[in-house]
């Protein structure tokens, strides 16, 4: 083999690592930046409206009047998960600054323990900026036996200063299994939930 052949195959080999290694690095990029962009996305299209996950208190200012905003509850269970979940009440209506109670019933369907969380999401996406959860079920895994039924209250406050285009707010509930000890799990020692 001529020295010009190997030379043009060594750069052919050389161009082809260079270009393999450009993809990886750009992968390994896109993987990092992957989830900044999904919440620009999210917050773009309105999907997954993300709300804080522990207690925030009431806020002081009064009703706003003037104007009505819808509350929706949709609930629903992942996959695999045999719960059901349900609004006592699907739909209300609020002023901006009132604070309402609605309560929620768990229940097991399968044939032994589950623990479970309730992970919520809000839309429109700039209403969960607005959307105040004074107690909530969400804060906490529940854990039920088989068959067994929980209820519990979601106390929560939309703000005044909800944009006035808000008409109306949806709050979806997922409920997820979660992977705990039951047996550690401080959620076994009462029905229900964590203390």
């Amino acid at each position: 083999m001529s020295s010009q052949f190997l030379d043009d195959r060594r750069r052919a080999v050389n161009r082809t690592v260079a270009r393999t290694l450009v993809v990886l690095a750009a992968m390994c990029l896109f993987s990092v930046a992957l989830v900044p962009l999904y919440d620009v996305f999210c917050e773009v299209t309105g999907l997954n409206g993300k709300t804080s996950s522990q207690a925030q208190s009431l806020s002081a200012e009064s009703a706003d009047q003037s104007r009505l905003v819808t509350m929706q509850f949709i609930t629903r269970a992942s996959k695999g998960l045999p719960w059901s979940l349900s609004a006592e009440t699907r739909q209300l209506r609020l002023h901006p600054g009132q604070s309402a109670e609605v309560h929620f019933t768990f229940r097991n369907l399968g044939d032994r323990a589950y623990v479970a969380r309730a992970v919520p999401s809000v839309s429109p996406s700039e209403a969960s900026l607005h959307l105040r959860k004074l107690a909530c079920f969400c804060f906490e895994n529940q854990r039920l036996a088989a068959g067994e039924r929980f209820e519990a209250p979601l106390v929560f406050q939309l703000t005044r200063d909800l944009p006035e285009d808000v008409k109306t707010v949806t709050l979806v509930y997922t409920l997820y299994e979660q992977r705990v000890s039951l047996s550690r799990s401080r959620a076994s020692q009462q029905p229900g939930g964590e203390t």
